[in-house]
């Protein structure tokens, strides 16, 4: 496919409306001429620093907003954590020029769908814009590398990931109900006591916000452990 095809292909869709948020002028009329010759991207508000951007969001209609990390009166992750309060509905991707993990972990708890580096701003912006647009995540090779890395530390420190519910006992306990065994049968699949297993049906029902054995297996089915 040509480049003038994919462009033709783009006239079709709405307008992305783009709020550029950076304190440096020249900076933001070249990150403006790459978005503004997409025909599906248009950048409808500029603004200095993070203050401004808010403002900004206030008085245009925006669905997009790129922001700089480093900016004075409040830093570009400062008012991503105003913007995504704001407006909930706004997509937020960092600009920066910092390839810095610390910097990368920061902006995606502050609400930022992307992190793309100002030094493949030509290359990478365009479609992390679109990419936005459609709720998938857009980071650059390195920053993908730096969330394995960190979600591996966590594992083998044996850190639980904050959406680990369950522990690996009761999810046992809990596809062996959701499979019809008894308690007796259970018990002795573990080796652990039928006092044992109720124990922990009872905190599949507590953490879980259950009432009985059919939404235990219900939860079982949606979870993946058994199949419907």
């Amino acid at each position: 496919m040509t480049h003038q095809e994919t462009r033709d292909d783009h006239r079709t869709l709405p307008t992305i409306r783009i709020l550029l948020a950076d304190d440096h002028a020249l900076v933001r009329r070249g990150v403006r001429l790459i978005l503004d010759r997409e025909p599906d991207l248009e950048v409808v508000a500029e603004a200095g620093d993070g203050a401004e951007a808010i403002a900004m969001a206030r008085t245009h209609d925006v669905d997009l907003a790129v922001l700089d990390i480093a900016m004075p009166r409040l830093t570009g992750l400062q008012a991503a954590r105003e913007l995504a309060a704001l407006k909930p509905g706004l997509r937020i991707l960092m600009l920066t020029m910092h390839d810095n993990e610390q910097y990368l972990f920061q902006a995606l708890k502050a609400g930022a769908g992307g992190y793309v580096l100002k030094s493949v701003a030509d290359r990478d912006l365009v479609a992390a814009c679109r990419a936005a647009m459609r709720d998938e995540p857009f980071l650059y090779p390195g920053a993908v590398t730096a969330l394995i890395r960190n979600y591996l530390d966590r594992v083998r420190h044996g850190e639980e990931a904050p959406e680990q519910l369950l522990t690996p006992r009761e999810e046992e306990v809990l596809k062996l109900v959701a499979e019809g065994h008894s308690s007796k049968e259970i018990a002795e699949l573990l080796f652990i006591s039928v006092k044992t297993v109720q124990r922990h049906r009872e905190n599949l029902l507590h953490k879980l916000g259950l009432r009985d054995r059919l939404e235990l297996t219900r939860y079982a089915i949606r979870a993946g452990l058994v199949e419907p």
